[in-house]
This record gives structure tokens, sequence and C-alpha cells, in this order.
């Protein structure tokens, strides 16, 4: 069984591995702490703290889990260094509505760097696929769930998926208070 690659760029790929580093380093020994102080109070049973602590450790260890498994497959891409004249990974995709004359702005990212309020897709999302490897001035229609849509791609720009982000997440974000 082979295992799917998911693309993700340099700075996704260190907010990562800085996650995984903070659970493992720094929270669950945290929290294994505050299970042992909670255990020495005595039975267990009725241990409020004690049961917190072990349900804390719980979401800890499946977090790291499922961090160590998108490490394992991450593919790091650095889009900069891309030709940017068709559509790919990393790059920032200017469309029109062509039914509405409407702009929409979006970057394709890897799955861990996806924030759709901020134009943020992943690279799976199936407007992402529709206009792949298409250039300024192409057309394209999607089939969705409430319709089809058209587009025209008007615009590419190479914009790092960091500065879209509205969202910056820092270790206090990584733990399990």
């Amino acid at each position: 069984m082979s295992i799917v690659s998911e693309p993700i760029t340099p700075e996704g790929y260190d907010q990562l591995l800085r996650e995984f580093k903070y659970l493992k380093d720094i929270e669950k020994p945290r929290v294994n702490k505050e299970k042992q102080t909670a255990a020495e109070l005595g039975d267990r049973s009725e241990n409020a703290e004690y049961h917190a602590a072990k349900e804390k450790l719980r979401h800890i260890d499946k977090r790291l889990f499922y961090l160590n498994s998108m490490i394992e497959k991450t593919q790091i891409i650095d889009p900069s260094q891309l030709e940017h004249s068709r559509v790919h990974f990393g790059l920032t995709v200017t469309l029109e509505n062509i039914e509405s004359g409407d702009e929409e702005i979006y970057t394709i990212c890897g799955v861990l760097e996806s924030e759709v309020e901020s134009g943020l897709i992943s690279i799976h999302a199936p407007l992402s696929k529709a206009m792949m490897g298409k250039r300024e001035g192409d057309e394209f229609t999607i089939h969705l769930p409430m319709g089809k849509k058209e587009y025209e791609v008007i615009g590419l720009k190479y914009i790092p998926v960091f500065e879209r982000r509205k969202e910056h997440r820092t270790e206090e974000d990584f733990g399990f208070k």
C-alpha cells in the first residue's frame, strides 16, 4: 500500500513540526505531571482532576498520532521556486465569476494550511482541482451541489500562504488547557 503524499509549504512544515515538538516535549510532560499530582490526592474513582488530566492526555496522544502521520506523508514544495504562468500549488489565483462578474481570490495550499475565510483552499478542494493547470484568460466550469459555476482566470500571482492567513497559531494555541 503506497502512502499518498500531502503537499505543504516550507512554512507550513515548520509550523507542523513546532506543534508536534511542543505537544511532545512541553504539553504532554506538563499534563502528565498534573495527572501524577492529582493521583497523589487519593481516591481516583472520584478525582475530577485526575480524570481531566487523563482525558487531556488522550487528546494529546491522538493529536500527536495525527501530526506524526502528516509529517511522514508531507511533501515540501516551495511555490516561490515554481513557474507562475499556470495555476499550481501555492499560487494565488484571481477568478471572475462569469455569471455575476464578482472577483474571487484563492490560494491553493496544503490541507493543514487551508483557511477558507482567508481564501486559502486545500489542493484537494473541487475548485482547486478544477483550476489546476489553467492560465490567465482560461475559462472553466465547476459542478457543485448548488449548481454549476463558470469562472475565468484573470490573475496569477505568488503570495506566500502565511501572508494571507488571518489566524496565526502560536504555542499557546497548540496546548490543551
